[in-house]
């Protein structure tokens, strides 16, 4: 049974959506409006946690972890097994991917949904550049 967010976990969770950093809001831009095939949440109370995004069927959560993580390794271990605990998968990107790697971070979130759905949530997914060449190529997109 999934545990209900507390009531500061929802006033933090408002205030964060108002101030995502630049790195969130480029890939909020991406995650936003079933572009994967599934709803994503943005800054989304999960217990006294926060999900900085949450896709809840299927269950994944996806962090982008600045360099304050380095300090917080204890408080994370604990999160992540509340979130395990809850059901939830969770990947994990440098703050910098949505700049420097956006095709590839997408990649592995469309790979970890299909896992977790056991087929692919949209096959269509919006690759863009060389990489969806490629698979329209190979036929894998239309």
């Amino acid at each position: 049974m999934q545990q209900q967010s507390t009531p500061t976990a929802q006033r933090n969770a408002r205030s964060l959506r108002r101030e995502m950093t630049d790195s969130e809001r480029k890939l909020w831009s991406r995650l936003r409006g079933e572009q994967l095939g599934v709803k994503f949440r943005r800054q989304h109370p999960l217990g006294n946690y926060i999900a900085d995004f949450a896709c809840l069927d299927p269950k994944l959560v996806v962090e982008l972890d600045g360099s304050q993580h380095a300090d917080q390794e204890e408080y994370d271990a604990r999160r992540d097994a509340f979130l395990q605990a809850q059901g939830f998968a969770l990947l994990r990107f440098a703050s910098n991917e949505p700049y420097s790697n956006m095709d590839g971070t997408l990649t592995v979130i469309h790979e970890r949904l299909k896992t977790l759905a056991g087929a692919a949530p949209n096959p269509a997914f919006p690759q863009r550049g060389k990489e969806r060449d490629t698979l329209q190529a190979e036929g894998k997109t239309s």
